[in-house]
């Protein structure tokens, strides 16, 4: 069973930035698409970053151009860089495999933007 380890959230004021990372325990890493995602409260589960294997990105139209993914494969870490934070990026952010997600999730890191 794959564990996945989110850190880097907290409290940031709007404008602000935040740096997230996903340790994962899988030796295969390198072959999968990762990707963020994030859970408001009282919402559903939506992905906001994905990249692929070889290193390409997309992003939700809501986070374009405000976040950065990014991984490095040697040390099976998924980074995702957040800066221009709204109080509509506040939720708990978790890293998963994509399209597919692993079925066990990590604890997530809570991210909060408000002054």
């Amino acid at each position: 069973q794959v564990q996945l380890v989110e850190s880097g959230g907290g409290l940031v004021q709007p404008g602000g930035s935040l740096r997230l990372s996903c340790a994962a325990s899988t030796s295969i890493f390198s072959i999968y698409d990762m990707a963020w995602y994030r859970q408001a409260p009282g919402k559903q589960r939506e992905l906001v970053a994905r990249i692929s294997s070889g290193g390409s990105t997309n992003y939700a139209d809501s986070v374009k151009g405000r976040f950065t993914i990014s991984r490095d494969n040697a040390k099976r870490t998924v980074y995702l860089q957040m800066s221009s934070l709204k109080p509509e990026d506040t939720a708990v952010y978790y890293c998963n495999k994509a399209p597919a997600p692993f079925a066990s999730w990590g604890q997530g890191a809570q991210v909060t933007v408000s002054s």
